[in-house]
């Protein structure tokens, strides 16, 4: 099923959409594609953030002999190496935003977070003050080592002119992305580790979803059925706004 264009409807009713994307994600994390000791959560707030899907690791009592976690060698038996993807970038060193904004004020928790999906809604590109609020939590994930999948299916706009990846990747980097303009709308992975490497994948409307990774360890990720999963949110759709996104042939 190619991705429809969500800009011919009311932000309400992706919303709608968004919230069975966003379960679909999380139900087949959760159905076999995490390591036994990780979960996810669809919606939750986590230190202050308001992600999509939240990828966390349980926590793993140990026998008082063992030093090392068990869960080591479950994700050395489920995790793949790094992807390749269509474009590859790399911070200089170790992730420092060139432009800090907030300070954050973390609690401790035993289960930890250790990744995040983030699917774009037109209300994160709303004004300026939404957009630069979705760019400073993003950023401040990376900068706290937590893995970013972020799922935009909204062309750039005049306060993203190179997508929301390209935002986020200035506050990176001096050099700027650049978005295709046969394939505006934008994929990328952030896996970070010494320094932040980002996975970008660009496609557009009419066009299938490629599956994308999701870091939960330097080196080791799942890949994301981002179509998969987008097509069962989709039959969920009322029959009349399906029609508006996918006429019925002639």
């Amino acid at each position: 099923m190619p991705m429809h264009d969500w800009t011919k409807v009311e932000p309400g009713i992706f919303q709608a959409f968004h919230h069975g994307w966003v379960s679909e994600i999380s139900r087949a994390f959760n159905h076999g594609l995490l390591p036994d000791t990780y979960y996810a959560m669809p919606e939750q707030a986590a230190a202050g953030f308001g992600p999509d899907v939240l990828t966390l690791q349980g926590f793993v009592k140990e026998d008082p002999g063992v030093t090392e976690n068990r869960s080591a060698g479950v994700t050395a038996t489920l995790l793949r190496t790094r992807p390749q993807t269509r474009y590859m970038a790399e911070s200089d060193s170790e992730f420092y935003r060139r432009k800090k904004s907030s300070v954050v004020v973390r609690h401790v928790s035993r289960d930890r977070i250790v990744a995040i999906v983030e699917i774009v809604s037109p209300g994160n590109k709303s004004n300026r003050a939404a957009f630069r609020a979705f760019v400073d939590k993003a950023c401040e994930l990376l900068e706290h080592r937590i893995h970013l999948l972020i799922i935009d299916p909204f062309p750039p706009g005049r306060r993203d002119p190179n997508g929301v990846h390209g935002a986020i990747w200035d506050q990176v980097r001096d050099d700027t992305y650049v978005t295709s303009p046969d394939e505006p709308l934008t994929l990328v992975a952030y896996e970070c580790d010494l320094t932040t490497r980002a996975y970008v994948e660009t496609f557009a409307v009419g066009r299938p979803l490629p599956d994308m990774p999701l870091f939960l360890e330097p080196n080791g990720c799942i890949m994301v059925p981002l179509e998969a999963t987008y097509q069962a949110a989709f039959a969920e759709v009322p029959s009349r706004w399906r029609n508006v996104l996918e006429p019925p042939n002639d």
